[in-house]
């Protein structure tokens, strides 16, 4: 009978440890290579201290026993954890579905794990959230942030800070160019003859919320249309549904919806008290909407939403990619980060817009 051939730390000499068996340490693959942890530990995380035949021989001896590094006892020598937090106001607006799936799929083939918070549009509990996510990641990704400024700037001083939809001195950020896309939202209602129009705000401390608003209103006056304020309203269907009434008694022609949400809110309204949307030309009552963002439901109404559509995708990419060059410039494949860098926005038109 012969015996089974065995490595050190009790490994099969030629290959990994069972799947149901112990995990391989760093001591075993220290025994294999006839190193110390502490140079292992080195091979594996700062290879550039160790010389090339060392780390090779160590690599090989990590492969052969299936050694996996312990994350947490990294980070407790590195002072990294490999974790990068992504805030969010709302998962359940359409909106942030796709920013979270980019940010994912962008890290998913990277050391880094990322880790999701929503804060529920409430600014208290997204402080809270990123005040305790520092703790735990190397940095926070902060998707349209409602806190203050001075509040984001103690927060970047604590910890790496990638902003999406927000600009800061103290982070760079990734930013929708809304400019483009709400000119031609502008210049599309003229044309239709709309000479009175609603914006229905967002909220307040939405960065979004105000430069939408402040490029409405110059697009507005460049073509003579005169612009009504109405709100602010929760970003949400709800906030839409009851911005409706308010838009029928401000005798406008036309509705700009702080986001897809409210836009759609107000259609389902006036489609229940029976306005037509858009209307037919010479009958009175009916009202054209514009919604922003593209929310994959825009495009399945009826009539389908006339909306400013946002680059999402590219939006969630860059703000990874910006994250993933600050915190591992050698494994990144994109440059370092600009102060901001902007997408821009374009009209799509539908069924919701049509002459006065």
């Amino acid at each position: 009978m012969s015996a089974d051939r065995t490595g050190a730390g009790g490994a099969p000499a030629g290959g990994r440890r069972d799947a149901d068996g112990p995990r391989a340490s760093i001591r075993a693959v220290a025994n294999l290579a006839g190193v110390s942890p502490s140079t292992v530990s080195r091979a594996l995380n700062s290879p550039e201290l160790v010389n090339a035949e060392t780390r090779r021989r160590v690599l090989e001896c990590a492969e052969r026993l299936g050694y996996q590094p312990n994350r947490a006892a990294q980070s407790l020598v590195l002072g990294r954890t490999r974790n990068v937090g992504l805030i969010v106001p709302d998962i359940a607006n359409p909106f942030y579905a796709p920013f979270i799936k980019g940010v994912e799929a962008y890290f998913r083939d990277t050391e880094f794990a990322v880790f999701l918070a929503d804060t529920d549009e409430d600014t208290a509990t997204e402080i809270r959230l990123a005040e305790a996510m520092i703790e735990r990641v190397d940095g926070l990704i902060l998707c349209a942030p409602r806190m203050s400024g001075t509040r984001l700037s103690a927060v970047a001083a604590r910890t790496t800070v990638v902003l999406a939809n927000r600009t800061s001195r103290n982070a760079p950020s990734v930013l929708l160019d809304f400019q483009p896309g709400m000119d031609q939202a502008v210049a599309h209602v003229h044309a239709l003859g709309h000479r009175r129009c609603a914006y229905l705000a967002g909220p307040p401390n939405s960065w979004s919320n105000r430069q939408r608003r402040r490029l409405l209103g110059a697009a507005c006056a460049e073509r003579g249309i005169e612009l009504v304020d109405l709100g602010p309203y929760e970003p949400r269907f709800t906030g839409g549904y009851r911005a409706a009434d308010e838009v029928l008694a401000a005798g406008v022609s036309a509705a700009f919806g702080y986001n897809d949400l409210v836009a759609l809110g107000v259609l389902s309204r006036l489609t229940a008290r029976g306005v037509p949307v858009p209307g037919e030309p010479g009958s009175p009552g009916g009202l054209s909407i514009v919604g922003f963002d593209d929310v994959p439901m825009a495009s399945m109404t009826n009539p389908p939403l006339t909306t400013v559509a946002n680059p999402v995708n590219a939006l969630s990419r860059a703000a990874a990619a910006a994250m993933h060059t600050m915190l591992d410039p050698g494994a990144s494949k994109a440059p370092p980060p600009p102060p901001a860098s902007a997408l821009a926005t374009r009209l799509l038109i539908r069924g919701t817009t049509g002459p006065v």
